[in-house]
């Protein structure tokens, strides 16, 4: 698989949004052929602090692309650039 942007995910744990973020993220980016990585901001007090009142939130290449529900038609135009 080659990844062709850093995509991740920040979850939390028994978070409904987050499982379907995460369903969402995985059938796009394996239709890309595309890989993500998944942190829970629990283990990061920085991301925590943040972050919480957003997650699930989605980032690309570093920057905040999505939060609470991600859209599968918008992250693939914004993976297909």
């Amino acid at each position: 698989m080659s990844t062709l942007h850093q995509i991740q995910l920040l979850v939390r744990k028994d978070c409904h949004l987050c499982h379907a973020a995460r369903a969402t993220v995985a059938e796009v980016t394996s239709r890309l052929n595309m890989e993500f990585s998944e942190l829970d901001i629990d283990e990061h007090p920085e991301l925590l602090s943040k972050h919480h009142e957003e997650v699930p939130v989605l980032f690309i290449d570093g920057q905040v692309k999505d939060f609470w529900t991600i859209d599968p038609q918008r992250l693939e135009r914004l993976l297909s650039n």
